[in-house]
Formats: C-alpha cells, sequence, structure tokens
C-alpha cells in the first residue's frame, strides 16, 4: 500500500513511524513532512493546506490511504476533497472537523445535548463582551472561536485581563477571522486529562490517557506553548472517571454529532477536567494532539493502519484497540526563547547508543546535515514499568541528542509522580 500523512510535525512523525510497521505498507509520503520525518518518510513539498495540490498528488501517485493529521485541513476539507476523487481517508469531514474549528459550535453542541463544561457565553459584539465581563466572575477564560495554533485561549486573573483578552481578538484581529467571535466561559479547576479516542461514528475506543505539559518553565510557570513534555497514562484518569467519560461525554458526543448530521470519524480529542463536580470537557479537537500522540502511539500494540482503515470502514466494534501496561514520557526539546524569538539553523546530532524514540517537529535537512528549524524541535520518548523509568529513561536519553541552543524543562512527569503520591 501506498500511504500520504498530511502534516509535517512530531505528531506526524510518531504517526508515521507507526503505520511504518505495517507490512502491507510499502511507500509512505510526508505532506510536507521535515528534515527528521525524512528519516521514515518521503517528503513532498505540498503544504497542509494546499488541498487542490494534495488531491492531485495522491491521485498522480494512486495513493491508497491518507491520513489528514492537522486540524486546518481537516477544517478546511481535505478528507472531503479526497475522497470525492475516491481517496480512502482517515479524518473527521469538514461538517464534523467544526467540533474543533468553532468552539461557539462545540459550546452550544454540549449545552444541547448536556454534556458537562463550564458555563459560557458566545459574543460577536466586542462592547457587549466587555460588559459581559463586567459582571461576571474572576478569574474567567476567553476564547477566539475559530482557530488559532492552538493559542486562542487567555485564562485572565483580573476583569482588566479579560477585556484586554477580548480587544486583542476582536479589535486588533490578533488571530484574524478566528478572533471575530469570542467564547466567554466560567474559570474550572482540576487536573486535566487529555483522551484521543477511536471512532467510526458508532463505536468509541479510547486510547491511553495523557497529562500535557503546557507551560515554558519548570513548575508550570512561563508563557503557553504547543507543549513541551507529556507522559501516558494520566494517573488522575482512573476507571471510575474513565466509565463517567464513556457514559457521560464520549457516548453522548458521537451521537450528538450523528443527531446533527455531521458523523464524526476519525481521531476525537476529549480535553477534560476532573473538576469537583466530575469530568468536563474543556475543549474538542477533531484529530491527534501534538505533543500527546508522541506516547499515546508508542503504547499501542494494535496495528494503526487497521484501526485507522476500521474507522473509515465502520466496524471498529470488529477491531481490537489494545495499549500495553506500560508508562511513557515525552521531553520536548525546543529552542531557547520559545515560544516567543528565537534562533535556529544549528546542526542536530545523535549519539550511537541512543536509545529512545525521536519524533522531529522543527527540523530541516542543509546538504547532508539535520539542523534546527523551529521551537519545538523534537521530542525524545521512552517507555517504563514505571513511571519513574520512564522519566529517568527519557532525560538520559535526551542528554544523547544535541543542538546549540536547546532547551528542556526538567519536571516532566513530576506532577503526575505527586498524583501517584511519589
Amino acid at each position: 500500500m501506498k500511504l500520504i500523512v498530511v502534516g509535517g510535525g512530531g505528531r506526524e512523525h510518531a504517526i508515521i513511524k507507526k503505520l511504518k510497521e505495517n507490512k502491507s505498507v510499502e511507500k509512505i509520503y510526508a505532506l510536507p513532512g521535515n528534515g527528521g520525518i525524512a528519516q521514515d518518510a518521503e517528503c513532498v513539498n505540498i503544504g497542509a493546506k494546499d488541498i487542490d495540490a494534495i488531491v492531485k498528488f495522491a491521485k498522480d501517485n494512486s495513493i491508497d490511504f491518507a491520513v489528514v493529521a492537522p486540524d486546518d485541513p481537516l477544517v478546511l476539507g481535505c478528507v472531503d476533497a479526497l475522497e470525492k476523487e475516491g481517496i480512502k481517508c482517515f479524518g473527521p469531514h469538514a461538517n464534523a472537523a467544526i467540533i474543533e474549528g468553532s468552539k461557539a459550535f462545540s459550546k452550544d453542541l454540549m449545552a444541547k445535548y448536556n454534556i458537562p463544561t463550564a458555563k459560557y457565553k458566545t459574543f460577536t459584539d466586542m462592547d457587549e463582551a466587555l460588559a459581559y465581563i463586567d459582571e461576571a466572575p474572576v478569574p474567567t477564560v476567553v476564547k477566539a472561536d475559530g482557530l488559532a495554533l492552538g493559542k486562542g485561549v487567555v485564562i485572565a486573573m483580573t476583569r482588566e485581563e479579560a477585556k484586554d483578552a477580548v480587544k486583542s481578538m476582536m479589535q486588533d484581529k490578533v488571530f484574524g477571522e478566528s478572533g471575530s467571535k469570542v467564547v466567554v466561559e466560567e474559570f474550572l479547576t482540576g487536573p486535566e486529562v487529555s483522551v484521543l479516542a477511536f471512532t467510526d461514528g458508532k463505536t468509541v475506543k479510547p486510547m491511553v490517557s495523557s497529562m500535557d505539559h503546557k507551560r515554558a518553565l519548570d513548575n508550570d510557570e512561563g508563557l503557553n506553548t504547543g507543549g513541551m513534555g507529556t507522559v501516558a497514562p494520566n494517573p488522575y484518569y482512573t476507571k471510575d472517571v474513565a466509565e463517567i467519560c464513556m457514559k457521560d461525554i464520549f457516548l453522548p458526543t458521537i451521537n450528538a454529532m450523528n443527531s446533527e448530521g455531521r458523523t464524526f470519524k476519525g481521531c476525537l480529542y476529549f480535553g477534560l477536567m476532573i473538576t469537583e463536580n466530575g469530568p468536563k470537557v474543556i475543549e474538542y479537537n477533531c484529530r491527534f494532539g501534538d505533543p500527546e500522540t508522541q506516547v499515546v502511539l508508542p503504547l499501542m500494540k494494535s496495528d494503526l493502519l487497521t484501526v485507522m482503515m476500521a474507522c473509515r470502514e465502520g466496524t471498529l466494534d470488529k477491531c481490537e484497540v489494545e495499549f500495553e501496561d506500560a508508562n511513557a514520557v515525552c521531553v520536548v526539546m525546543a529552542s531557547k526563547g520559545y515560544p516567543q524569538k528565537y534562533d535556529s539553523g544549528f546542526e542536530i546530532t545523535t549519539d550511537d547508543d541512543l536509545k529512545a524514540e525521536v519524533y522531529y517537529a522543527g527540523a530541516k535537512c542543509e546538504g547532508d546535515k539535520l539542523v534546527t528549524a523551529g521551537g519545538r524541535v523534537l521530542g525524545v520518548v521512552s517507555k517504563g514499568n514505571t513511571l519513574e523509568e520512564a522519566i529517568k529513561s527519557a532525560y538520559a536519553q535526551s542528554e544523547k541528542v544535541h543542538f546549540d541552543n536547546s532547551y528542556k524543562r526538567s519536571d516532566i512527569g513530576a506532577r503526575a509522580l505527586k498524583a501517584l503520591g511519589r
């Protein structure tokens, strides 16, 4: 089989490495991929949002199956365009990808179908939003309605901060048209959990849970980033919590989307908060998370391509989806200065005795060298029978990956250890 994977980050690298385990896969193209992914797939210089070029490439190269990984092409209808030309895909159609493409849509969906989430109000008029904030409790959360590279959420500790967030989104257009509508919602407290789930629109098979570390600095301080590391499983996601989530959140969400004529097939990401009143949805994503995928897929025992095809064909109920009873830790190595200004172009080298998976995100080839080309450069992933083992190994192996101007948090997994009482 010949496959394409649309996207070019660490998540896509993890997906590609897992797909390669299937013996029927003879060729994988990454569109556009990156210099590190080039070790595992043929990279083609076609942007993830260039739908016409993606479809043309897939037809010209007789592609058997396509995996559309990032949010933008999914919301833009990449799966619709490929399927229209007879190319089978993993990923939701555009009318289902709206569950991430519009926060207002997802909040209204949850309200309509009684799926637990934070109280909220949606605004298209800036003055009305500002007046509402005068009365709203603080802290409060301000969200741009549309896609904003994962940065369209502000947790405002004061009303002034909340108003500044609204003005920057609606007046200054810092996120373009994504901020022309905003959602102002109640601030929830409790541990956060990420759960990725396979679904064919009828059956839901959750993957192992994970815990992200969004802040740039140790002790969860500093600016929000795309993620500085992850651990799986998340100790806060107990068996009891999982049962509640399946009954009150996962299945109701799939049924709600069906009722709306927006059947969701693919990977649905549930961003959850375990509040004192039970689990609630913070956000949905219409695809694999990054860097959650980098710890979830290495623990997957089942064949990824088989599961993806079952999601597309509506046969997930007949498909085994199994995960190792182990732990995985991803330590992200970033460029110093990320998520603000940073320098790139430094050579990346690895020691010969490296014994971890390395998933490349911000890397490119310059001649025969691999050099840094982004804020989050790569993730080093190790597994262990215990969380302590996995953490120790991931950090030890990260010392065998080298590039100038590198930075990593030193406390990935510490919060999870604390939850386990260690």
